[in-house]
């Protein structure tokens, strides 16, 4: 047995520890609640929201910016909660990210019940806290999980999540019982259940994250490196910035994820005009968005299971293929609903596959004193990509077609294609280095 066969089982036996395991399945409890819990709270900002957007700001251009207000609230709260997780731990951070949601939903109460705008805006940015607390909590789910399960873990609190994902977007009903009870508006009733549901799952993160993953995976990782929390924002981004410069598969693994949210976003955000411009009701609407929902999440457990089996790149070539397929049905068969509604169930599949192993391949290739960070910064810059790519796809499907932005996304999809055949992309580092 080689050194780094050493290092390798070194690794795998410290973090197989019991008392590791137990804190990693109390971390896995908690986190599925919180997802669940907190989603649900989340989901209103691109149904209700978007529909509160019209009504308060009666502009098309005003309500699109309002539309993706939540999406840049993620994009920059992201990379804040990221360093917050790594100066104080995953509980605070996460805590701090639902509370922080929880305030924007009740600021919408009031925006909703008064129609005001300036409180709309502001409600939006903040709900989107939730969105980078969702996202930062599958790679608090990877802290203490053993190296050939990392995967698995993160694509299990994806999956959780896709409870209140689609519960979310729904609390128009019960908003109505609210509404009758307390004289609020249906939409500013919703939005105080949303309130609700994110502060509690800030309070259970908060009061159950114990001892903190982030925290106790810090002690597994080699004495001599250094410690986030002792360093200034500053020296962090310098040390992400030679991470990246010197590390192909954290680089490889960036361009992955934000790939796939170029490309699922830019599709997916247009999918309800086009839908609608063929003469398509908004019931098809709901439906075609619910089952591309479904399609982004409902095989994370397998996606991830695949991952560890079989490897990143693997998985992402697999992605890259169900991405190509779907981009191709969108753009020969643009004018069929139905095969709209399988082109976006497929996309929502391809997502899955090349985001959570692209995911759990920057957790995996990140040297750990810079992980929490790193992490936060990958999820500011995939909202960043997302709200840039949905703000972009509006002109071109003016201009041109449904057909021509399918065509479009699928030539996106070329480096990484490219990247994904070189093996050198994916070359395998040690993973003492890379692993707490």
């Amino acid at each position: 047995m080689d050194v780094q066969e050493q290092e390798i089982d070194a690794t795998a036996v410290s973090r197989a520890t019991p008392a590791a395991a137990a804190i990693q399945r109390r971390t896995m409890r908690v986190l599925a609640v919180t997802q669940v819990v907190g989603m649900i709270g989340v989901g209103v900002a691109p149904s209700i929201g978007v529909l509160l957007a019209g009504d308060v700001t009666h502009s098309e251009a005003w309500g699109g910016l309002a539309r993706t207000a939540s999406t840049l609230g993620a994009a920059l709260l992201g990379l804040p909660l990221g360093i917050l997780a790594a100066r104080f731990g995953r509980r605070v951070a996460l805590a701090t990210g639902w509370w922080t949601a929880a305030l924007g939903s009740a600021i919408l109460v009031a925006a909703a019940q008064w129609s005001a705008v300036v409180p709309l805006f502001v409600g939006l940015l903040l709900i989107g806290a939730g969105s980078a607390a969702g996202l930062q909590s599958r790679f608090a789910a990877t802290d203490l999980a053993e190296p050939h399960h990392r995967a698995r873990a993160l694509a299990l609190i994806v999956w959780v999540g896709t409870l209140g994902s689609v519960l979310g977007p729904n609390l128009g009903a019960p908003g109505a019982v609210v509404s009758d009870a307390t004289g609020l508006t249906v939409y500013a009733s919703a939005f105080l259940i949303a309130a609700v549901c994110l502060a509690l799952a800030g309070v259970v993160v908060f009061a159950w994250l114990r001892p903190d993953p982030l925290r106790v995976s810090a002690t597994l990782a080699p004495h001599d490196a250094p410690r986030a929390a002792s360093s200034t924002l500053r020296e962090r981004f310098a040390r992400l910035r030679a991470e990246l410069r010197g590390n192909p598969r954290a680089r490889y693994a960036v361009l992955a994820v934000l790939t796939a949210q170029a490309v699922m976003v830019a599709v997916m955000t247009m999918t309800p005009v086009h839908i609608v411009h063929e003469g398509g009701s908004l019931t098809i609407v709901g439906i075609t968005i619910s089952l591309h929902v479904l399609g982004m999440y409902a095989l994370a457990p397998v996606v991830g299971a695949l991952v560890d089996l079989r490897g990143h790149r693997l998985t992402i070539a697999v992605g890259i293929g169900i991405f190509a397929v779907s981009l191709l049905v969108g753009a020969l068969l643009s004018a069929s609903m139905r095969w709209t509604t399988v082109s976006l169930i497929l996309l929502g599949v391809g997502w899955s596959f090349v985001n959570v192993a692209g995911s759990a391949l920057f957790s995996e290739a990140i040297a750990p004193e810079g992980r929490a960070s790193a992490q936060g910064a990958l999820d500011a810059m995939s909202n960043l990509c997302g709200a840039a790519t949905a703000f972009l796809a509006g002109p071109l499907l003016a201009a041109t077609s449904f057909a021509t932005l399918s065509w479009v996304a699928l030539a996106v999809l070329a480096p990484l294609a490219f990247a994904t055949a070189s093996a050198r992309s994916v070359g395998r580092a040690r993973v003492s280095e890379r692993s707490p």
